[in-house]
């Protein structure tokens, strides 16, 4: 399951880096973006695989002796797939944003599921996971990965990735009443699936 945390890691990685420097959001700082959508992804998935997301890294610590033969190609086939799959859906979120009353079903649905799956996986791997139990940085890896969301697919989406802050943004006007489900729909599937994952790489943890 460690491939799995490698594919993870690096799609977000890679699908923030689209994401913020492709046609950018003036609002967003795209190095600030990436380094946190980097450093939530390490809280997250470190003390499963090592959070290398990078196939030189993987290679370093390979011979360094901290990376099993058995397992460098497998980490780096995972890292390149994950890329991969981040480059298809970021040129298909970016093809075309409207406004908020105008959003592309799709292109948002796919946002919101993704930055929510993300927010959920780190919540439960920094702050329920047995590997990082007693940490001090489940807090700071949590709300940058809100921040991190809110820079890449926030111009897609609204990056809302709370069905709570959904309800409140459309009571507030910020958000178009007709909307509301596709925060509802993909924020519960997205904490669902990020569910899964985590029992998929933490079989043990009950």
């Amino acid at each position: 399951m460690k491939y799995l945390v490698e594919f993870i890691g690096t799609f977000f990685l890679v699908f923030t880096i689209g994401m913020s420097v492709m046609t950018p959001n003036p609002a967003a700082l795209p190095p600030l973006a990436i380094g946190a959508a980097l450093m939530v992804m390490v809280f997250a998935g470190g003390h499963v695989s090592g959070a290398h997301y990078n196939p030189a890294v993987t290679l370093a610590v390979f011979l360094r002796g901290r990376c099993s033969s058995a397992d460098i190609i497998p980490y780096m086939v995972a890292q390149v797939v994950a890329a991969l799959a981040a480059a298809g859906v970021v040129l298909f979120l970016k093809a075309g944003q409207g406004t908020p009353a105008e959003r592309d079903i799709v292109k948002a649905l796919i946002a919101e599921f993704l930055f929510t799956f993300a927010l959920a996986y780190v919540v439960l791997n920094v702050a329920t996971a047995k590997g990082t139990s007693g940490n001090s940085f489940y807090g700071l890896a949590i709300g940058l990965t809100v921040m991190t969301g809110a820079f890449a697919v926030g111009p897609v989406s609204g990056g809302v990735f709370n069905p709570a802050v959904a309800v409140g943004v459309t009571v507030m006007g910020l958000e178009a009443v007709a909307n509301i489900w596709i925060y509802l729909v993909a924020d519960f599937a997205g904490g669902a699936v990020a569910a899964i994952a985590f029992k998929l790489i933490n079989p043990d943890d009950k």
